[in-house]
């Protein structure tokens, strides 16, 4: 069985991550969608609620594709938590060249840690390429419209949320 893990904070998913996460399922068997913990980004929403959302969002995805994608919190080495989940990949998405500065340092720093896990770059769909968490954040608090950027429920949560 071959173990993709795809981490990322999803604070909130959003459609670019969905895209991600779909494109990914075709190479692998069971996709981990890693929920970074990350305190020093101070979330919008907690880590259950993050899970919860990823878990609701990709429910039909995983039947649709077949692949069976599990949430899994952490909070350590990205390395060590692809060994916690027994993936032989880590799945990284890509928007822009600036990305790639980051990603690409990150890879070779695993590949230190560990060479028997390969990373795997996937470029969004153009239409998400421009989507981050952090400004669909940044919109839905100043009372922008944000449902070109995530589905229907998580836009329900971000407007609840921001409206408390």
């Amino acid at each position: 069985m071959r173990i993709g893990l795809y981490p990322g904070t999803f604070d909130p998913v959003t459609l670019g991550h969905l895209d991600i996460i779909r494109r990914a399922c075709s190479l692998v068997d069971r996709l981990v969608i890693g929920v970074a913990i990350n305190r020093d980004k101070g979330p919008l929403f907690s880590l259950e609620e993050r899970v919860a959302m990823i878990e609701a969002e990709c429910a039909a995805l995983s039947a649709q594709t077949g692949c069976e994608i599990v949430a899994h919190p952490f909070e350590n080495l990205l390395i060590d938590c692809a060994k916690d989940v027994e993936a032989s990949i880590i799945i990284r998405g890509l928007r822009a060249v600036a990305d790639f500065e980051y990603e690409y340092q990150m890879v070779g720093m695993n590949r230190q840690l560990d060479d028997s896990v390969e990373t795997v770059f996937l470029m969004a769909e153009a239409q998400h390429q421009a989507i981050a968490s952090k400004l669909v954040k940044e919109i839905a608090r100043l009372g922008g419209d944000v449902s070109k950027f995530v589905t229907p429920a998580v836009r329900a949560a971000l407007v609840a949320r921001l409206q408390k």
